[in-house]
């Protein structure tokens, strides 16, 4: 190692520990043992320019290992991005901006929210993907406007994480040669030893998985070694590389270094001092950098921007050559809808019968004809969800310009891959499997709402009219238990027009997650001559059937709206008036003025809420004194109209509670 690049690795040390130190939290030994080859990657491989942060063509750093956020913080900082010094020594405080995890559209040169182990694996690999179908789609000979690597770095933590096996087997698989993942190898966790829990031959199962795999014995010190080893990853085009680096946590420290104590609190002042003086740096100087490692990074920095006015003149020239090709690029950029959308999406006719999921599919296939930027990725269910992009072909190991993913029985992979893919940018994905899987899905999906990105997370299969498959399959309290994440949205429509006039909302209205919830069970298509028109769902809920003056409204979702107008029209026979709301979203309703939610959902005028799943939240609309038809235990094996109809959902019972609730 080199003079000035030791000072420089042990500076990013030094600045890392002394954030966690003033914060009094954080986690000081990633930092001290992975500085070295962060700091190579980012000197001599890492392709960025930090006064361009958002370059599309940007290699993808993604530090799945979150809790070493100052040593991302101490990076940029040093490489100069919009990280000051007094961002560094607000470290984890409030309204700063180098939150104790790194944060996505808080941090410039976050790539990705990390934190939860194994989520950055899973999103670098969305990366990579999203990088492969753009450069498929816009290069051309001389002038390669999207070509970029996709580097993650991870801990032992994030392998032992089911989600980034689930994520590397698809990476491999899908041959991503342009995917190069760092694994800060230092054989100790927050309890101790790895080999407490963690003894796999981790060599042995990413080659199983396709992988091409490298050792750096001494990721301490080593920097040669750590650069060729990546040098040798990006030569190899047919496979995604993996480096198992050997660090020690907390080098340096002469009585915590090596072990779990260094992990995930801070040093100690004393501590500290020992581990400077280890690193020949001043053990009493903090927030230190010499002239010397300023004028370094420095250096680094502007040698960076000098790739992006390379590619900035071959962007000029592609624009000039390929003019067209590039108006389409800044459209997938900003995932540009078509001011033809109205006539892209299909108008179903009333009195069809059709399952949601079936008539989501039908607009998914036109969508995807007219809209390049729309990827579908599916868990090995595509033939029964239907939630996929017909005719845009399939990216897989062979055949690679397709716009389908198949992940396999995957599900909490391909959401965080998803995310990967949005955070790329440039395309925008969705994902399908049943409803009762999001449980399989739900950090990456609280994830994607806490970045405020926008895959679409559609769910078929919505309730116990799954039938015969029985209650492990019958969605009942996920409805509810997806409504209640800040940032995401949930649509549950009622039939084909309003699925049509879910996706002309999702599309217009991005910066949100949306949770798309399809029936299995056909719907009849409401004619909407008699009924409202569907374009009210862009209100969250609106008023479908109304009478002169309602005796109770009737607020439904899904297939229950359908239900609701008949029951609208038995308790007619008793003379009672009923008005029949759709509220196919809770989350776009709240975004209605007061004078709108009064309108639909007046004070003074008892409700009554039909649903097929959990009650629970419902009184948020009915009242307390409030009604609310739903199903708060789990379901049972049989036909879907049988399960149904011995849980209540048929007319003649909910008329029945109706009837009976208006006499108390």
């Amino acid at each position: 190692m080199k003079p000035v690049e030791k000072e420089a690795v042990n500076t990013i040390r030094a600045l890392s520990i002394d954030a966690i130190e003033k914060a009094n939290s954080g986690h000081p030994g990633l930092p001290l043992g992975a500085a070295p080859m962060t700091y190579k990657l980012w000197a001599e491989h890492l392709k960025f320019n930090p006064e361009q942060p958002g370059w599309i063509d940007r290699d993808r750093f993604v530090m799945s290992a979150g809790h070493g956020s100052s040593l991302l913080y101490s990076i940029l900082h040093l490489f100069g991005y919009g990280v000051s010094m007094k961002d560094i020594e607000s470290f984890r405080q409030w309204g700063s901006r180098t939150p104790g995890h790194p944060e996505f559209k808080h941090t410039p040169g976050v790539e990705t929210t990390t934190g939860p182990l194994g989520q950055g694996v899973a999103n670098a690999v969305g990366m990579a993907i999203a990088e492969h179908i753009l450069s498929k789609k816009f290069n051309r000979k001389g002038h390669e406007l999207i070509d970029h690597y996709t580097y993650c770095f991870h801990g032992d933590g994030c392998l032992m994480e089911g989600i980034s096996a689930e994520a590397c087997a698809i990476a491999g698989y899908l041959k991503l040669g342009k995917l190069i993942m760092l694994y800060d190898s230092n054989d100790i966790s927050l309890d101790g030893p790895t080999s407490l829990t963690f003894t796999e031959d981790i060599k042995k199962r990413f080659e199983s998985c396709g992988w091409h795999v490298q050792t750096v014995k001494d990721g301490d010190d080593d920097l040669d070694g750590i650069g060729k080893a990546i040098e040798t990853a990006k030569k190899e085009k047919s496979k995604p590389s993996i480096i198992i680096v050997k660090t020690t946590i907390g080098y340096g420290s002469p009585n915590k270094g090596g072990t779990e104590k260094a992990h995930g609190a801070p040093l100690g002042e004393k501590e500290t001092e020992l581990t400077k003086e280890f690193l020949g740096m001043d053990p009493k100087k903090k927030f230190y950098i010499s002239k010397k490692s300023k004028d370094h990074f420095s250096k680094l920095a502007e040698r960076s921007k000098a790739g992006w006015e390379k590619w900035e003149k071959i962007r000029k020239s592609y624009e000039k050559k390929y003019p067209d090709l590039y108006k389409e690029l800044l459209e997938f950029e900003g995932l540009k809808v078509p001011l033809s959308i109205n006539k892209i999406i299909p108008e179903f006719k009333a009195g069809e019968k059709l399952a949601t999921r079936v008539s989501n599919h039908n607009v998914m296939a036109a969508l995807g004809q007219s809209i390049g930027w729309l990827v579908s990725l599916d868990a090995d269910l595509s033939c029964s969800t239907k939630a996929f992009l017909k005719g845009a072909g399939y990216f897989d190991a062979t055949i690679q310009d397709g716009r389908n993913i198949r992940v396999g029985v995957r599900e909490h992979a391909m959401a965080a891959i998803a995310n990967g893919i949005s955070c790329h940018g440039g395309l925008r994905p969705t994902t399908g499997t049943f409803f009762s899987f999001v449980d399989y899905m739900r950090p990456s999906v609280r994830l994607a709402a806490l970045m405020g990105i926008d895959p679409v997370f559609i769910y078929t299969h919505d309730s116990v009219a799954v039938g015969e498959d029985g209650p492990t399959h019958q969605p009942v309290e996920q409805l509810m238990s997806v409504r209640i994440i800040p940032g995401l949205v949930t649509i549950r429509p009622g039939d084909a027009n309003e699925v049509s006039e879910a996706w002309k909302y999702m599309l217009k209205n991005k910066g949100n997650p949306y949770v798309l919830v399809l029936s299995r069970q056909d719907i009849e298509t409401l004619d909407r001559k008699k009924y409202a028109k569907a374009d009210g769902l862009a209100k969250g809920a609106y008023i479908l059937s109304d009478v002169k003056k309602p005796d109770v409204i009737l607020i439904a979702t899904g297939s229950e709206v359908n239900l609701s107008l008949k029951v609208q029209d038995e308790l007619k026979k008793k003379k009672i008036a009923a008005r029949v709301v759709s509220m196919p979203s809770f989350e776009i309703f709240e975004k209605q003025d007061r004078k709108y939610k009064d309108q639909v959902l007046p004070e003074g005028v008892k409700k009554v809420s039909v649903e097929a799943g959990s009650t629970f939240g419902w009184q948020k609309y009915t009242g307390s004194d409030g009604l609310n038809i739903g199903i708060d235990k789990f379901g049972s094996s049989a036909p879907g109209n049988v399960v149904m109809d011995k849980y209540g959902f048929n007319a003649e019972e909910i008329t029945k509670k109706v009837v009976n609730f208006l006499k108390k």
